[in-house]
This record gives structure tokens, sequence and C-alpha cells, in this order.
């Protein structure tokens, strides 16, 4: 399933992080829901289900930790039957300065990094002096993923300047799966600071 170009807005609420996944209409504006999507705050394996709407009626795909509480493991992406169909990873060495990515599904490998690394740099800092890591400043962070055999662009990830988290995703690779490219979306945003 491709979809070229999709948003992805947060709600927030007390015990879970809530996204929606909307097509983009060729103007840019928001079109209709492709998926809703629900984390669990602090839970000991970190998994996000993938909802046909806000309902909760019709799980549609997930993604799901390989460990608990283990900072290298993977995370694997499941269709609606549980059949994975990719798979993402943090390489933790590479993110000390600047995060950085795996992501892959059938026929691709690519790895992601965030496009700025001054940001990167002023992003980790911030989180380190004492009592000014607590004021909350909303980073504007974008991630850039490349085949890893040709150099191409796979997906990028924008973040955008709003009350409430939101990105524009641009998928140019029409074999990264919808479902690969919305779990990689939310687990920049839900996984990010790990």
């Amino acid at each position: 399933m491709y979809v070229p170009a999709f948003s992805m807005k947060q709600r927030i609420t007390l015990m879970a992080n809530r996204y929606e996944l909307l097509t983009t209409n060729p103007d840019g504006t928001d079109g209709p829901l492709l998926a809703f999507a629900q984390q669990k705050r602090m839970a000991f394996k970190e998994q996000v289900t993938f909802y046909a709407d806000d309902t909760k009626a019709q799980a549609v795909f997930s993604f799901k930790a390989r460990k608990r509480i283990d900072l290298g493991s993977g995370y694997d992406v499941f269709d609606a039957n549980g059949q994975p169909i990719g798979w993402f990873k943090k390489e933790f060495g590479k993110s000390l300065l600047r995060s950085s990515w795996q992501l892959t599904c059938p026929g691709l490998e690519s790895d992601g990094t965030e496009r700025n690394p001054t940001i990167a740099i002023v992003r980790r800092i911030w989180e380190f002096v004492p009592f000014v890591g607590e004021i909350p400043l909303p980073f504007i962070f974008h991630f850039d993923f490349l085949d890893r055999a040709s150099g191409e662009p796979v997906l990028s990830v924008e973040r955008k300047i709003s009350v409430r988290d939101r990105y524009r995703v641009t998928v140019q690779d029409s074999r990264l799966d919808f479902r690969v490219a919305a779990a990689m979306t939310v687990a920049l945003d839900a996984l990010q600071s790990r």
C-alpha cells in the first residue's frame, strides 16, 4: 500500500499518546483519515496499534518492540493479521550526536538521520542543562531516509511548528509500504528521546 504523502497530528491525553494519520490533498491540505494510532505511556514493552478510526473497532496494523527495555532492540511492524511487513531500529552509537535509524521492508533497506546536525547538538545540550532541560522547547527536527544501495531518497519526515506535534511526511520510494512509513513516523515522535 503506497501513499506518497500524508500528515500526522498528535492528540495529547493523560494515559496515552494518540495520533491521527491523514492523507495529503494535492493542494497540501489534510484529507481523510488513513489510520488512528494509540501508544500507552510507560509500557515495559513498547507497542503501538493503528486502527481504521478513533473508535478503535478495527486494528489495521501495529508495531512492537522485540525486547523489553532494551535500547538496542528493534521494532517489528505487523499487518492486521500479525504478519511482519517491516522493521526499524534506532542506531544508538550513531545517535549520540545526530539521531539515526534503520528502516527496512521487503526489497528496501534505508538509513535515516536528522537533517540538521546543528539542531541535533543543540537539542542534546538543552536536555542536559540543569533546570533548563525541564522547560519544553519544541525543536523543529526533520529526518531523511535514504536507500542504502542507491542513496536515493525514500522517506522525509518534517516536524511543523504547532501547539501539538504535527508532521508532514513524503514517501519518495513506492516500495515503502504506508504502514511501515506510518509506524516509523509515530516512532520518531514517541521514541525519539529514548
